[in-house]
């Protein structure tokens, strides 16, 4: 009777370490599998188009919530963008940088602004990874 339970037990645990593997696995396949909702254009366009743009507003600390709300979903969504040029994993250590930096002027970390300006380098980025 006892080696009948022990199977169960063994049996029970397998299974147990079975679907915690698939848990852990799931978000990194889904994660691979998500496409941008925005190309690299319509985010360039939408945060650093113009005169009086979203970047300039918040380097500024003149930026509004909803700004500051926008500028945080598409450096999220840039992320999800392949590098069009150069390295992936530089492309990726940059946007990454971006979105942190974001995350930080949105909870209105002390030195958020300052991290933000300097994670913000259009030319480092764009010799980077912009095509010619």
């Amino acid at each position: 009777m006892s080696s009948s339970i022990d199977r169960r037990r063994t049996t029970l645990t397998v299974l147990a370490a079975i679907a915690l593997a698939a848990a852990a696995v799931t978000p990194l396949v889904q994660g691979a599998e998500k496409k941008p909702k925005y190309t690299i254009s319509e985010i360039m366009k939408a945060i650093n188009k113009g005169d009086d743009n979203i970047c300039k507003r918040v380097n500024q600390g003149k930026a509004s919530k909803e700004d500051i709300d926008k500028l945080v979903e598409y450096y999220q969504e840039l992320t999800l963008n392949s590098a069009p040029k150069g390295e992936q994993k530089s492309w990726e250590e940059k946007t990454a940088a971006l979105v942190k930096a974001a995350k930080g002027v949105k909870a209105g970390d002390a030195d958020a602004l300052a991290k933000f300006k300097e994670a913000v380098n259009c030319k480092a980025c764009h010799t980077a990874h912009k095509p010619d």
